[in-house]
């Protein structure tokens, strides 16, 4: 899949869309185009822009035909939540490149989060991949799957079903899948573990890791998932976000930090780091009271290390 290569890591940006789930203040529409236009600047390639909910409920994603036409000016590949088949019957109108759906790898969690079970999440990722198939076939399906290493309605997840539910998706037509730290249960070893297992399941397909820093875990579970095969992480600018399942959590892992460790294990991001910083600073000054996260922008990269984008 050549959006995601096999060969290379890929970091997907995901503060605009689950880094604004729970923020207080947000952006505009022109302060979110900048700190697009910021990143893209710096090498990143792949972001979630936004996601397709209803407007009145979700005011912060009302822009998102906007920031996908944004992205798509800027030629960098979006991507964006369809919770349903309305959201996707929206994306499919757009010039969005990829529509993310969401299945829960526990009974619990589907049934209070979406009102369905799991065996109808996968379902709908079947309908939503025909009406892609359909309508707009140049699109991407990509299935994520909610509390995928822990779940805070129904504990621990057993990584075999986790399994079992990323081949239904695939089965069902999705282009990539994707597992969730939704909560920040879990720590490196079960993170490698897990990754593993999608690795032999997956073989030369890319997947996603999405790692929330929520006990502190974040990076040492980036670095649990590339020793164990993922080459495609989602992280969010300055570790923006939050979980409405998760009290107290910090969001999600720190963008620049993912690219710090994924240049220090050899994987080359083509991201410049110091670049990145005009972008934070555009984001922190558009959300004044948010707190920012990070070590690497707290310490900056090493001077005598060839940290720059090539």
């Amino acid at each position: 899949m050549s959006v995601y290569p096999a060969d290379r890591v890929t970091l997907r940006e995901v503060g605009l869309r689950d880094g604004l789930q729970l923020a207080k203040a947000l952006p505009s529409t022109e302060a979110k185009r900048a700190w697009l236009a910021a990143e893209a600047k710096a090498g990143v390639r792949h972001f979630e822009v936004g996601s397709f909910l209803p407007a009145a409920r979700f005011p912060q994603f009302a822009d998102v035909d906007e920031m996908i036409a944004a992205a798509e000016a800027l030629d960098v590949h979006s991507a964006a939540l369809t919770l349903n088949e309305r959201g996707a019957e929206a994306a499919i109108r757009t010039d969005v490149r990829e529509m993310v759906c969401v299945v829960s790898a526990t009974e619990e969690h589907s049934q209070a989060n979406a009102r369905r079970s799991r065996d109808e999440a996968v379902a709908l990722v079947g309908r939503v991949v025909a009406m892609r198939d359909a309508e707009a076939p140049g699109k991407l399906v990509n299935a994520g799957l909610a509390m995928a290493l822990g779940c805070s309605l129904a504990g621990a997840v057993d990584p075999d079903e986790v399994l079992r539910l990323a081949g239904a998706c695939l089965e069902a037509g999705a282009d990539i899948v994707g597992i969730a730290d939704t909560v920040g249960f879990a720590g490196p070893r079960a993170v490698g573990r897990l990754c593993a297992g999608m690795t032999r399941l997956c073989g030369d397909r890319p997947y996603i890791i999405h790692l929330h820093d929520t006990r502190g875990m974040g990076v040492a579970n980036a670095a649990a998932a590339l020793d164990n095969g993922a080459r495609v992480i989602d992280a969010s600018l300055g570790g923006l976000g939050g979980c409405p399942f998760a009290p107290g959590a910090t969001g999600n892992v720190v963008f620049e930090d993912i690219v710090f460790l994924a240049e220090s294990m050899g994987f080359a991001t083509g991201i410049d780091l110091e670049a990145l910083r005009e972008a934070r600073a555009i984001a922190e000054g558009a959300m004044p009271g948010e707190v920012f996260h990070g070590a690497m922008h707290r310490a900056g990269p090493p001077p005598n290390m060839p940290w720059r984008a090539n």
